[in-house]
């Protein structure tokens, strides 16, 4: 399973479980155990608006002991940091900022990824055929991935457009970098849509 797919499927796991527990207190809130007959059970403190959630003794059983309540919030920040961590690396676009390009010399040599998708996407509407290019250089400096989205003219043709694509600006970026480069392609022709993969 990919790191991706790992992502997602924690994310709608955390989120199933966020929404039940809202969803369960929000019944009790508004008492919509009694009033629409849900069938909760009726010694869930969570279902009557008028009981805590937790029970007095659950709230005075460590009022005495002077570390219990700088453990909870500790152990809530270190739970609120690593929620925002992983917020953020899912916020993260995944285009790479730069593309290392091996060289003779030990000096080492960095392209800037963006650069590098103009310099294709500019290539790719030289191409009789193609109205409008995008591109974007995803991935890490030393393994980056092109994924480019062409818009066709009406009546062109995505198979030759995209033989010519490969060979040529694709190929230039190749073979100028040095870099693998693999790329996928998504073809839009304007009349209607035609998705496609190099």
């Amino acid at each position: 399973m990919s790191r991706t797919a790992v992502n997602r499927t924690l994310l709608a796991l955390v989120g199933l479980v966020l929404l039940a527990g809202g969803l369960l207190l929000l019944a009790g809130g508004l008492d919509l155990n009694h009033r629409w007959h849900l069938g909760l059970p009726s010694d869930w403190t969570v279902t009557d608006p008028h009981h805590a959630v937790l029970d007095p003794a659950d709230r005075v059983r460590w009022r005495g002991d002077g570390w219990w309540w700088p453990s909870v919030f500790a152990a809530l920040g270190v739970v609120a940091l690593l929620s925002l961590w992983w917020l953020l690396a899912q916020l993260r676009t995944g285009t790479a900022d730069r593309v290392a390009v091996p060289a003779a010399a030990d000096v080492p040599v960095r392209l800037r990824g963006g650069a590098l998708a103009q310099a294709v996407a500019d290539g790719a509407e030289q191409i009789p055929g193609v109205s409008r290019a995008r591109v974007r250089i995803l991935g890490r400096a030393r393994r980056p991935r092109a994924r480019i989205a062409l818009t066709l003219a009406p009546g062109a043709a995505p198979g030759p457009v995209l033989h010519e694509f490969a060979a040529g600006p694709l190929g230039d970026a190749r073979r100028t970098t040095g870099v693998a480069l693999p790329a996928e392609a998504r073809v839009r022709v304007e009349s209607g849509s035609v998705p496609r993969v190099q």
